[in-house]
């Protein structure tokens, strides 16, 4: 949690999230992701200065329970003074603790963004998805909270001026921007209307214009004029030095006869593979998506 210090922007964990994102098609299959196809609603984690701490914090884990479809768990949530912004305890269940940073007995309108992250651990602990290391595995919770429709919150969390700023979960504003974005392009979600914070539709906007990089990247059809003339080039090189690309190529060749080109689906991250051969149609095995390429 960014308490009034300096908030780290761009891109720099993009590789861990477009991993996460993959890991959540995988595991849950494309049906299982389209199911979350309706957002976290702000009427339902909205929280007054009037309402009942307690109750009222209560209220908003069982709206995580319900949107992460979490039937059988109970959330405890209680107070306490802490360096991070909350905390679980991941056991069995069905009952699990869950400690949220004083900070929000005052700031109580982001106790839902600190619900989502907390119940999204309990959700990947019970599908025994996770990732090595506590920053990987971190950002994979933040991923799978907002590409599973309760992150949302964790952006709006998102505010920043000349005197102070606040950011909740690991990924940058940007990256949840970025998320986001890749809902919205695969479910027809937009979530700019429920921002109440400028600088999270600011990391929104920014967060959709690398996703549709991502749509336009060689060997699509719809990669520009430089992508394409860089994809003939490589292509080229490829028949006669196949590992001469370099490292942040957006696509790979291999195979003499006849030549194969790999690149990543742009709604998953799957790595699909089709000959080089002009114009062809692909589709993804993992999330579905037909794709028009020019190869």
């Amino acid at each position: 949690m960014a308490n009034g210090g300096t908030v780290e922007h761009g891109f720099p964990h993009l590789a861990t999230v477009r991993s996460a994102i993959t890991a959540l098609h995988r595991r849950l299959s494309s049906d299982g992701v389209r199911a979350f196809d309706l957002s976290v609603a702000p009427a339902d984690v909205a929280f007054g200065d009037l309402d009942d701490l307690h109750l009222g914090a209560q209220r908003v884990a069982r709206e995580m329970v319900r949107h992460y479809r979490l039937p059988d768990a109970r959330m405890i949530v209680g107070f306490r003074d802490m360096t991070h912004a909350a905390n679980v305890e991941l056991t069995a269940g069905p009952e699990y603790f869950i400690e949220l940073n004083d900070r929000f007995k005052t700031y109580r309108r982001d106790i839902g963004a600190a619900l989502a992250h907390e119940v999204a651990h309990v959700y990947l602990h019970r599908l025994d998805l996770s990732f090595p290391g506590t920053r990987d595995n971190e950002i994979l919770t933040d991923t799978a909270a907002t590409y599973l429709g309760a992150g949302w919150l964790l952006l709006d969390a998102f505010r920043e001026d000349r005197v102070s700023s606040q950011k909740l979960g690991y990924l940058t504003p940007e990256e949840f921007g970025y998320v986001l974005a890749k809902r919205a392009l695969l479910l027809g979600e937009d979530p700019a209307p429920w921002f109440t914070s400028p600088q999270a539709y600011t990391a929104y906007t920014q967060g959709m214009a690398r996703a549709r990089d991502d749509e336009r990247q060689p060997p699509l059809t719809a990669a520009g004029g430089t992508g394409r003339r860089r994809y003939a080039r490589d292509r080229r090189r490829a028949k006669d030095h196949p590992a001469a690309l370099p490292p942040d190529a957006p696509y790979t060749f291999d195979g003499d006869s006849p030549l194969r080109v790999s690149f990543a689906c742009p709604t998953c991250g799957q790595r699909i593979r089709v000959p080089v051969r002009g114009r062809v149609r692909a589709r993804c095995a993992l999330c579905r998506t037909v794709l028009d390429c020019d190869t």
